[in-house]
């Protein structure tokens, strides 16, 4: 896509669009919870339950293969927090990859992250409303699986073209504390800083007809509009961004990737006041749609067609048909992440028995389940997986990587449209952090069990597989 987001030019007369030929189709479910389901996800909350509903939650699928008959890959946009729990993401993940006898490689669940959903953790069960939630996973799990399948059998032979935008709903996150006795950074807009501010479309039509049926936009920013004082059900800035879309561009589903988006949230944020959330999606919708009308109309690309003498020497470019890539590959693999040295269990349990503040008691649950989850461990093993789609690298990874991952991998492959998903299949461990903000009083830091060395280990190793495998696939 170019390091200043410009197309690809493969010659000096024409530029080509970055894009995939092949056979598409994409579905939807409703997720919605029920009313009194266990909903807490702020420390700082007064409320457990969910007390209504802002925006319905939904899980869109869309199924993408080189053939007809040929196995799809499966991409999944789920409105949803953070699965706790490894079991309760395999148990929805897994039930796609066996109702359609699908390889490991060829499923990516991606979680918008809202801040307002419910939990999604069974072990959860014994909190306030929490008997609901094992059934609402049943329910996502039957969703997931009825849109994949549905997606799969709707598919038709589509182009999956790609362009950049931009958008300033991310802001940086990370503001040195502005009382003088306290040396810390707290979580909240920082204005010295800019934020990666970087769009991802995916725009699909259909080859019969030229319609656009499907649209994916890629974009990091946390979803933590609505916080503590909000009690609804809501998937946040992302519903009216959805809905904003799809009354647009009629006929259409549309599917929101989280990005790398660590260090990065609205500037207006922590408020129950729904609107204010609307008003952020409306901003992102805009820039899609705004992105959207810069795009040639299906497979084309532009040619020089001469220089026209006139005031002045005119360079006169038109349009014409090319050839897209039919190239889809899916890769799976790991890499060895470096943890800091962790408290026992037993130590944090004393310290929750004597603890009767509930927003400290609320961090110290989250530190025991963190530990537990490490086992004792040094490293921990993070699964990473990758798509090659045409002129296109889907890559999505567990944890929480500041934006610096995108941008690094986005730089190193700059004529390819690099797709970076934070919180994709298995649980959200963590943060993954620069190096120098290791010894930073920070939330992001001191939450994490990864080494300040995690970050750039696991960029190094992601930008070493893709060279080998982009240098072998074209």
């Amino acid at each position: 896509m170019g390091s200043d987001n410009s197309p690809e030019i493969t010659d000096t007369l024409c530029v080509d669009p970055c894009g995939f030929k092949g056979i598409i189709g994409v579905a939807r479910r409703d997720i919605t919870p029920p009313i009194g389901i266990y909903a807490r996800q702020w420390g700082a909350a007064l409320h457990d339950v969910a007390e209504g509903i802002h925006r319905s939650l939904c899980v869109t699928v869309m199924s993408i293969s080189d053939r007809i008959g040929n196995p799809p890959l499966i991409l999944i946009a789920l409105d949803a927090g953070w699965f706790r729990d490894t079991e309760d993401e395999l148990y929805i993940r897994e039930s796609v990859l066996d109702a359609m006898n699908l390889d490991l490689s060829r499923v990516m669940l991606n979680l918008s992250h809202t801040h307002a959903a419910c939990s999604v953790s069974s072990s959860d069960s014994n909190k306030p409303g929490g008997h609901l939630i094992k059934p609402y996973l049943e329910k996502i799990r039957e969703a997931t699986t009825e849109a994949a399948l549905e997606a799969h059998k709707d598919a038709c032979p589509s182009c999956l073209s790609w362009v950049v935008g931009s958008c300033k709903l991310a802001s940086n996150r990370d503001l040195p504390d502005p009382n003088q006795d306290k040396d810390r950074i707290i979580c909240g807009y920082n204005p010295e800083y800019d934020a990666d501010n970087t769009l991802l479309i995916g725009r699909v039509t259909r080859d019969s007809n030229d319609k656009i049926f499907a649209i994916i936009f890629n974009y990091a920013c946390h979803p933590t509009t609505l916080a503590w004082e909000n009690r609804l059900i809501s998937p946040d800035y992302v519903g009216s961004a959805r809905e904003l879309i799809e009354s647009h561009v009629e006929g259409t589903l549309s599917l929101f990737l989280q990005g790398a988006s660590g260090e990065l949230a609205p500037n207006l944020q922590y408020t129950g006041d729904t609107s204010v959330a609307d008003r952020h999606g409306r901003q992102l919708g805009y820039a899609v749609l705004s992105a959207l009308e810069s795009m040639l109309p299906g497979s084309q690309r532009m040619r020089f067609g001469g220089a026209v003498e006139s005031g002045a020497p005119l360079a006169n470019w038109n349009t014409e048909l090319c050839r897209m890539s039919d190239n889809l590959e899916s890769f799976t693999f790991s890499v060895d992440l470096p943890v800091k040295p962790q408290p026992a269990v037993e130590e944090i349990e004393k310290e929750l028995e004597s603890c009767d503040n509930r927003v400290m008691r609320e961090r110290l649950r989250r530190k025991i389940a963190r530990v537990r989850n490490l086992d004792g461990k040094n490293t921990i093993e993070a699964p990473v997986f990758v798509w090659l789609i045409g002129q296109a690298i889907f890559i999505g990874q567990t944890n929480e990587c500041y934006s610096n991952f995108q941008t690094d991998l986005r730089k190193r492959f700059p004529s390819y449209a690099v797709i970076v998903m934070n919180l994709t299949n298995s649980t959200a461990l963590s943060y993954l952090y620069p190096r120098e903000k290791g010894e930073e009083d920070i939330y992001q830091v001191w939450v994490s069990p990864f080494d300040r060395e995690a970050l750039p280990i696991l960029t190094q190793a992601c930008i070493d597989y893709l060279a080998v495998k982009t240098s072998s696939s074209f």
